[in-house]
């Protein structure tokens, strides 16, 4: 394993002073690491992987230095555009290393939604003519960082299952409030209609309200479990009521995804499906992924969402609250938001879904008569 210090240690010895990105289960260790000893305006967790391409390309505008974008391997798809259109030398030719997470290597057991990204990682990167190095030594990355700065363009420190020793974030989001997101959730369920349906996003929350549904036997028809495509569950949920008007629709959303294509919120409102109903549960941090934090309390949802169009918003932060505001949902229409507040806590034994994302779409497909 190598040390998270040592590759810190070897990133701004080459030049790196810069840090953004969208934290990775596999790059935990060492964004732990990053956030813990770069001071804020050096470390900005982005909203999205093509947003911090953006950072990284006006800071070397600014300074002549490349900065390091950290992501998923799942999150190279959002690069690509401004990689291509922006970064690349045959445009405006601007240098940044790029640290992907490889998710669904192959002969890498992981979860089904990294399978094929995890088999196209390395293709994309070179259909992008994008150098890359796959990550084994500490003395790989000063090389790499030169190889960037003399092309003038992007490289890519490809980062395996396992790579990095560990490291606890000492600067962890905390919060105080009284439920945490899986009671939270459970409060949601236990208030919507037998014909409800649920769409909601990827990471913890879906394995929890996988695991609630299995507890109270109701089977998992009435939910589409967004395994990947973060950011994305609106838009599917949309897609659904503006289908199925006389069914209501939850989008079970979290706030890094929300974060993340905050823009969807305004093609929601323009559509006004009045069986729209957006539950977001906001711990402000992307706590899936090893607790790195978001801008979830720095912003106003509420208010975003009500200058996007929706008809109707609130917030909630007790279980008082939560109740009166889930109660207030049967007497209003969509398109409708309700932020959750709530603490950041998992258990350590959350299980994941124990059927495919293939036999959860069937299942969900012939619940909605399709």
């Amino acid at each position: 394993m190598i040390d998270v210090k040592e590759t810190y240690e070897a990133l701004v010895g080459s030049g790196i002073d810069m840090f953004t990105g969208v934290p990775d289960s596999l790059l935990k260790n060492i964004c732990a690491y990053i956030t813990d000893t770069t001071p804020r305006e050096r470390h900005i967790i982005a909203a999205n992987e093509g947003n911090a391409v953006g950072i990284a390309a006006g800071h070397y505008l600014a300074t002549g230095k490349p900065a390091l974008v950290y992501m998923q391997n799942s999150g190279l798809g959002n690069t690509v555009n401004p990689l291509m259109s922006l970064a690349d030398e045959k445009v405006y030719s601007i240098p940044m290393v790029l640290m992907i997470g490889w998710r669904g290597e192959p002969g890498v057991h992981d979860e089904p939604q990294h399978a094929k990204q995890g088999e196209v990682t390395l293709a994309l990167l070179d259909a992008m003519q994008i150098p890359y190095i796959i990550l084994e030594d500490v003395g790989q990355i000063g090389p790499q960082v030169a190889l960037a700065v003399n092309r003038k363009s992007p490289v890519a420190i490809v980062v395996r299952k396992g790579t990095f020793g560990s490291y606890k974030l000492k600067n962890a989001s905390k919060n105080d409030y009284e439920l945490s997101r899986e009671q939270a959730m459970k409060l949601v369920v236990d208030h919507l209609r037998a014909d409800d349906i649920i769409v909601s996003t990827t990471g913890k929350l879906s394995r929890e309200l996988f695991e609630y549904r299995e507890a109270k036997q109701q089977g998992h028809g009435h939910d589409f479990l967004t395994v990947g495509s973060m950011g994305h569950s609106s838009s599917i949920a949309l897609g659904i009521a503006l289908e199925k008007p006389q069914r209501r629709v939850f989008c079970f959303d979290g706030d890094g995804a929300f974060i993340m294509h905050t823009g969807a919120l305004g093609i929601v409102a323009s559509m006004k499906p009045r069986n729209f109903y957006h539950i977001l549960f906001n711990n402000n941090a992307h706590e899936s992924v090893g607790g790195q934090p978001t801008i979830g309390y720095e912003i106003d949802a509420v208010g975003i969402a009500k200058a996007s169009g929706y008809l109707f918003a609130q917030r909630a932060a007790t279980q008082e609250e939560m109740i009166q505001a889930l109660q207030q949902l049967e007497h209003v229409e969509g398109p409708a938001l309700t932020e959750l507040r709530v603490r950041i806590d998992s258990r350590d034994d959350l299980g994941r879904p124990t059927t495919t994302p293939v036999e959860n779409k069937e299942a969900f497909m012939e619940e909605l008569g399709v």
